[in-house]
């Protein structure tokens, strides 16, 4: 899939995927490509990677 834009989660990095769940655009730092999902999204489908996708947000 072709995004442009940044990153909707650190704001600083070129998005690359968009979240199959939110629509959010995501660079490869906070996209789970196994799972389709944003860093968010993932991190909710799965509440104990919370503190792994804090450390990368900015």
């Amino acid at each position: 899939m072709s995004v442009s834009g940044l990153c909707q989660i650190c704001e600083s990095r070129p998005a690359q995927e968009r979240c199959d769940n939110c629509g959010t655009l995501a660079c490869e730092q906070h996209y789970e490509r196994g799972l389709g999902l944003c860093a968010d999204c993932a991190a909710q489908a799965d509440p104990g990677r919370q503190d792994d996708v804090d450390i990368h947000r900015l």
